[in-house]
Order: C-alpha cells, then structure tokens, then sequence
C-alpha cells in the first residue's frame, strides 16, 4: 500500500468514526425527544433501532484491527487509531444509552424531580455529545478541556435529581396506600435509572474529549 492510500484509510477512518457519532446523536435525540413528550412508541422505536449503531460498531472495531495488523502505525498515526478504536467503545456505549432512554420514555415524568429537569439535563448532555464529536474532527484541543470541566454541571443536576426524588419518595410514602405505592416505585425507579445514564452519556462524552486530546497532543491528563 502507497503512502497515499495508506493516508486516505486514515482519513477514512476518521470520517466514519464522526459517522457513527452522528447516528448516534441521532438516536440520543430520538430518545430525549420521546422522554419529553411520555412518547413510548418513539422510544421503543430508538431502542429497537440499536442494532444499527451496534453493526457500525463492530464494522469500523474491525478496521482498526486491520489497521493495526497490517499497516502496523507509528506515531501520531499509532495515536490517531488506537484513540479512534476506544472512540469507537463509548460512542457504541451511548448508543445503548440512548436505547435504554427510549425503553423509560413512557414511564419517567419530571413531576416527581422537583428543581431538577430531566429534559434539561438530557439537553446538556447532548450538547458534551456533540461537543465532543466536533473536537474529534477539528482535533480541538481547547475544546476538550472545556468538556471535561462542563461534565462537573450534568454530575451535580444528576445528583441533585436522584436525591430530590429519593426526599420525595420518602415524603409520598406516609400519605399513600398500597397500590399507590407500588406505582410510584415503578416511577422513581425509572427516574433514577434516566439520571444514571443521562450521567454516563455524559461521562463517555468525556471520554470522547479525552482520547481526541491524546491523539492532538499526546496528553493523557483526561483520560481514566
């Protein structure tokens, strides 16, 4: 292989890689979406839809193996795969995430968060998603770090969610009988379970951030 093709792999590889970042920012606002409106049918559909990121996934993981085994890159070139492969990882995780949002999307209602809405939430973790992606393009190393201190925000609203509704939980529980009680179970369960992976998407967003500053600058101080 020349140079130049070698080259246009590379640079292959990284168009499809933000690729895989746009469907799955596609599917992550399917599932906000169908979170905000109660849309269990729209939810359901995004999770039935996770297949599709999945076969992305396993498609590019086995271009990159090839690319290591074959062109066996050095470098910068070493950095830019090897950051790309675990990319790849938290951008499948999100994926995932997003389809586990569509599964709760009928069942999570912000009347039981008070102070903290999961639509607000879901919106800055969608913003650290996509961030993230655009530093991975422009190898934007400013951009990186100011993801990484912005996650701190969706940490504490996550926080401040899950122990309003557990005060909450505990407030109901006196003034409700039985089969109110077992309902509102079902409810808060599903609403700790969305700020949870609200939190994580946020936190791969991060990764993202982490392994493209490593590829622009050879710097692991994002990355654990």
């Amino acid at each position: 292989m020349t140079r130049e093709q070698y080259q246009d792999d590379l640079d292959d590889l990284g168009d499809d890689v933000f690729a895989m970042g746009e469907l799955v920012l596609e599917r992550l606002d399917e599932s906000l979406t169908a979170l905000r409106t109660g849309d269990g049918d729209r939810g359901r559909t995004v999770a039935e839809g996770d297949l599709a990121v999945n076969e992305r996934y396993l498609a590019l993981e086995s271009r990159c193996i090839d690319l290591f085994a074959l062109q066996q890159p050095v470098a910068g070139d070493l950095r830019f795969v090897a950051a790309s492969f675990k990319i790849l990882t938290d951008l499948e995780r999100i994926g995932d995430l997003a389809a586990n949002l569509g599964q709760y999307a009928a069942a999570t209602t912000d009347e039981l968060s008070p102070g903290v809405s999961v639509a607000d939430v879901g919106s800055l973790a969608r913003s650290l998603v996509r961030r993230s992606l655009d530093a991975y393009a422009d190898r934007d190393a400013v951009a990186c770090r100011a993801i990484h201190a912005d996650d701190d925000e969706v940490d504490a609203l996550c926080a401040r969610g899950s122990e309003a509704v557990a005060r909450d939980l505990i407030e109901r529980e006196a003034a409700s009988d039985a089969w109110e009680l077992e309902g509102l179970l079902g409810q808060v369960s599903t609403l700790l379970l969305t700020f949870r992976d609200l939190e994580r998407i946020a936190d791969h967003a991060v990764n993202v951030a982490a392994r493209t500053l490593y590829l622009t600058e050879s710097d692991p101080e994002l990355i654990y």
